[in-house]
């Protein structure tokens, strides 16, 4: 079972930047797969995805500022670029393999001057 690992995350001046990685234990190039976040208090939410072909997906706030992408010749590992970040986009980040309960651990991003 391929088990996933988040890292990358930081605290963040507002307009920084980060990048989230998504490492797997196998190859994740063939699965659709979903960045999430949880603030605190709220529920988990699904900001992104990316499937098979590189087709992506990105919820309204967050569209034009986070990428989420994959690298050719790595099919370990997914990204989530976050740009001109802001104090409301603090959470602990996740990705999933849509469609299953494979999650990794969470990675905090804090947004704060």
């Amino acid at each position: 079972q391929v088990q996933l690992a988040e890292s990358g995350g930081a605290r963040v001046q507002p307009g920084g930047s980060l990048r989230l990685s998504c490492g797997a234990s196998g190859s994740i190039s063939n699965y659709y797969m979903g960045w999430y976040r949880q603030a605190p208090e709220k529920q988990r939410e699904l900001i992104g995805t990316i499937n098979s072909r590189d087709e992506t997906w990105h919820e309204d706030s967050v569209k034009g500022r986070f990428t989420i992408s994959r690298e050719i010749n790595n099919e370990n590992t997914v990204y989530l670029q976050m740009n001109s970040l802001k104090p409301e986009d603090t959470a602990v980040y996740y990705c999933r393999i849509l469609g299953t309960n494979l999650w990794g651990q969470g990675t905090q991003v804090t947004v704060s001057s």
